[in-house]
Parts: C-alpha cells; sequence; structure tokens
C-alpha cells in the first residue's frame, strides 16, 4: 500500500491556521474561493482538502456585515462557559427569526441558509434536555426528551430571537 503524498511542502497544520487566518481577514462563503486564496499561499490543495479541513475545523456559515454569507470557526468546546455562550447568542441573534414547539419537538425558524450555523451552535450548548436535532437549509428540528423540555427549551431561545 502506497503512503498518501502530501498536496504540499506545508504541514496539514500549517494549512489549517492558514484557513483559521484566511477566513477571519477576507469574508470568505465558498470552498473555491478558499481554494484560491489557499492555492495564492503557497499550498497545492484540492477541492476535497478543503472540504475535509472544512469538516475538521467545524466552519459554519454566518452572516456577514454586506448581507451575505462568510465561514466562520465553530466552537470544539462543549462546555457552557461565557465564551461560548456569547458566540451562541452572537450567532442565535443572526441566524433565528422563531421558535415553536409542538409535543417534544422543538422548531427552529432560520434567515435561508442560517439553519446550520444556528443549529451548531445550538449543539455545542450541550443541552441536557436535548435527544438530537436536524437542520436544512432554513429550519432546524430539536427532539426534547419530553414536552415540559420543549416547552422550557422553546421560551429560553425565543429570548434570543429579535421577533
Amino acid at each position: 500500500m502506497r503512503k498518501p503524498m502530501q498536496e504540499s511542502g506545508k504541514s496539514k497544520q500549517e494549512r489549517l491556521q492558514a484557513i483559521l487566518r484566511l477566513i477571519e481577514e477576507h469574508p470568505i462563503n465558498r470552498q473555491e474561493e478558499l481554494l484560491r486564496y489557499l492555492r495564492a499561499e503557497g499550498f497545492d490543495v484540492t477541492q476535497a482538502t478543503v472540504s475535509r479541513d472544512i469538516r475538521e475545523l467545524n466552519l459554519v456559515k454566518a452572516s456577514a456585515e454586506n448581507g451575505g454569507y462568510r465561514y466562520v470557526a465553530g466552537h470544539t468546546d462543549r462546555s457552557r462557559g461565557s465564551k461560548n455562550l456569547s458566540r451562541f447568542e452572537m450567532i442565535f441573534r443572526e441566524s433565528v427569526l422563531k421558535v415553536d414547539y409542538a409535543g417534544h419537538i422543538v422548531l427552529v425558524k432560520c434567515y435561508s441558509g442560517m439553519a446550520n450555523a444556528a443549529c451548531e451552535v445550538f449543539d455545542a450548548m450541550n443541552w441536557p434536555a436535548v435527544v438530537g436535532t436536524l437542520s436544512g437549509d432554513d429550519t432546524f428540528f430539536v427532539l426534547a426528551r419530553t414536552e415540559h423540555d420543549a416547552k422550557s427549551m422553546c421560551a429560553e431561545l425565543s429570548r434570543y430571537t429579535t421577533a
């Protein structure tokens, strides 16, 4: 079995650090755009590598100042620390239109394209009453353990909406 060839003379860690720096410096909203920036910095990478790096870094799309979207670093820390909460508040307030529930299910309605980012920060909060989540383009669902949990979660999440 052949050893996989490294795609450039630079290490994976250097590439991951470059990605984090690039998304801070530039409003990058597509993998192809990130690929161009990386190649301009001397990284000989493929689309598949960039896609894997995005997943590994937990990058999510969040609304940008220009009204579009851009990649931002998601959280890997699953605690409910203040840094996590402020990030949660920022992304949730910018993404979510309304929250409602029926039975054990909480519906979180978002701006188009924002449900994945909102769901990612929601998941990072590690809610004990959550069985799981399912995200689409503009909506994500939360399966709560009980109807009471769903009602309480709905009330809590409604604090972070603009409606």
